[in-house]
C-alpha cells in the first residue's frame, strides 16, 4: 500500500457575525474519517496565530488537517474537491471581512524548514498575502481561494506549517443552526463541577468572579469548548457538562492554545520592534505613572532605546504588580505592540521581575534611652527626644518591602487571558517534543 500525505490548511472562513473555521474542520473530519483509503495522522490542529493583527476575527485561529490517502481506494482529487465543497458551504462568503483560503501540500513540515519558519513568523508578526504566496510556491503548496483578495492564504499556509513543541487539546462542541445568536444554554453548576474535579483541564471558570469561560459570545456556532492537557481529559470533562440545547457535532483539536507560543524564545532589542509584533523585552524602568482608569504606564529603557509599556486595568493582578514598580527595577515584559498617539507601545500580557532596586525612607530615629520617636531640630541639626533631651544626628533608615517576587510570572486574571496565554496551572506541565497522542474513541461526533 502506497499512501500520499495530504496536509490541508484552512483559514478565514468566518466573519464577526457568522461561521467558524473550526466548525468547518469538524465537518470535514466527519466527512473523511472512516472513508476507505483515508487515515488521519493526528487530531486536527487548531492553530492560533498572532493575536495582535487588527483585522482578525475573534481568536485569529486557522486549522490544519493531516491525513494519508491510499489512492488505490480513493482519489486525491476527490478528497480535495470534498474539502473545498464543505468550506464553500460553511463560509460566510457574503461578508467582506471573510476571505476563505485552502492550501494543500503533500508533506508535513519539519522543524526549522521554510514552512515551519513561516508559521513562526505569522505567529509573531504581520505577514502579507504576497509573501505567503511566494512561500507557497517555494514549498509546492497548491492554493484555492473562494474570493479575490487572498488574505486567508496567510493563515492557511501558516497552519499547514505548524509544529507544536508544547501543546494542549480542546474539545469544541457546536450548536444547531437555528440556535445561532441565541443565549447559550449550558448548566453552570456542571461547569463548576468540572473545575473542581478535573485537574487536567484549565480556563473553565474565572476564580475571581465565577464567570463561565467555556462558552463564547456572539453568533458563531460554538456552544462550548473544554481545554486541557490530554484528549482523554477534555472528553471526560465534556461528558460532565450538561448542555441544555441540542449539539450538532463536536471534535477534539490539538492546539497551541495555553502555551505562550506567540512569544519569541529570546528578548528583542527595542530598536527591532515593529507594530503588531508579539514581543519579549527586557529593560529598566525609567518612569511610571498611573493614569485615569487605573491603567499603569511605564517607560522601559534598554541601551539608550525606550518604549512605553501599558498595563491596563482589566489585567487585574498584573496591573497591580506593575503599580509597585519603581525606577531602576529590571523587568522582562511580554506583550503585543500597538501604536498609541504615534508611539509604539507594548500592551503587556505577562511580566517577570528580574531585579528590584532598594526602596528606603528616612524617618526620625528612636531615642536610645527611652525608645520614643525623636523630633527634628531642623535641616542638618539632628533630632532630639522631647522627654530625655537626648540628641541623635542621623535619621533612621527603613528599607521598605517591595511586595514583588523575582522571576515570578505575573499574569492577568483568567477572564482576561488570550487564547495563547499560558495559565499558571500549566507551568511545569509543558510538553517537549512534537509527538502525537494516540486517538481516543470517540474523538469526534458524528
Amino acid at each position: 500500500m502506497v499512501e500520499t500525505i495530504l496536509n490541508i490548511g484552512i483559514d478565514d472562513t468566518d466573519s464577526e457575525v457568522f461561521g467558524c473555521t473550526t466548525h468547518v474542520a469538524a465537518r470535514i473530519v466527519t466527512h473523511l474519517d472512516g472513508r476507505d483509503g483515508v487515515r488521519f495522522l493526528d487530531y486536527p490542529l487548531l492553530v492560533r496565530l498572532n493575536p495582535n493583527i487588527p483585522w482578525k476575527t475573534r481568536g485569529n485561529g486557522a486549522v490544519s488537517i493531516r491525513i494519508a490517502v491510499d489512492e488505490s481506494k480513493i482519489g486525491l482529487e476527490e478528497v480535495k474537491e470534498s474539502v473545498l465543497r464543505i468550506v464553500k458551504n460553511l463560509s460566510d462568503l457574503s461578508n467582506p471581512r471573510s476571505d476563505p483560503a485552502v492550501v494543500f501540500l503533500n508533506r508535513i513540515p519539519k522543524k526549522d524548514d521554510l514552512l515551519h519558519n513561516f508559521y513562526l513568523k505569522v505567529l509573531r508578526s504581520m505577514v502579507s498575502p504576497a509573501e505567503a504566496l511566494e512561500v507557497a510556491d517555494k514549498v509546492g503548496a497548491s492554493c484555492s481561494f473562494l474570493k479575490t483578495s487572498k488574505v486567508g492564504v496567510v493563515g492557511a499556509l501558516a497552519s499547514a506549517g505548524a509544529l507544536f513543541e508544547d501543546y494542549t487539546y480542546e474539545l469544541l462542541s457546536y450548536r444547531v443552526k437555528e440556535n445561532y445568536g441565541k443565549p447559550r444554554m449550558v448548566d453552570r453548576e456542571s461547569v463548576y463541577l468540572i473545575d473542581k474535579t478535573s485537574s487536567n483541564t484549565f480556563n473553565n471558570i474565572d476564580p475571581e468572579t465565577g464567570r463561565i469561560l467555556i462558552t463564547p459570545h456572539g453568533r458563531d456556532p460554538v456552544l462550548f469548548g473544554i481545554r486541557g492537557e490530554t484528549p482523554q481529559a477534555v472528553y471526560e470533562a465534556f461528558k460532565l457538562v450538561r448542555a441544555e440545547e441540542e449539539i450538532e457535532c463536536w471534535c477534539i483539536f490539538k492546539t497551541n492554545q495555553g502555551t505562550d507560543a506567540h512569544f519569541p524564545d529570546k528578548p528583542l532589542a527595542i530598536s527591532d520592534i515593529k507594530k503588531y509584533d508579539s514581543v519579549v523585552v527586557e529593560g529598566s524602568v525609567i518612569e511610571k505613572k498611573i493614569i485615569q482608569g487605573g491603567h499603569v504606564i511605564i517607560l522601559l529603557g534598554q541601551g539608550g532605546e525606550k518604549i512605553f509599556c501599558a498595563f491596563y486595568s482589566p489585567t487585574g493582578g498584573l496591573r497591580k504588580a506593575a503599580s509597585k514598580l519603581e525606577p531602576g527595577d529590571l523587568v522582562r515584559v511580554y506583550g503585543g505592540v500597538k501604536e498609541h498617539k504615534g508611539l509604539l507601545t507594548i500592551n503587556v500580557e505577562k511580566m517577570k521581575v528580574l531585579e528590584l532596586c532598594e526602596k528606603i525612607v528616612k524617618t526620625p530615629p528612636l531615642c536610645p534611652k527611652c525608645g520614643r520617636r525623636c523630633k527634628s531640630l531642623g535641616l542638618r541639626q539632628g533630632f532630639a527626644c522631647e522627654k530625655c533631651g537626648e540628641t541623635v544626628m542621623e535619621p533612621q533608615i527603613i528599607r521598605l518591602e517591595r511586595g514583588l517576587k523575582k522571576d515570578c510570572p505575573y499574569l492577568p486574571p483568567e477572564r482576561a487571558h488570550r487564547h495563547l496565554t499560558k495559565p499558571l496551572k500549566r507551568y511545569g506541565r509543558e510538553k517537549h517534543g512534537i509527538g502525537a497522542n494516540g486517538f481516543i474513541s470517540p474523538w469526534h461526533f458524528p
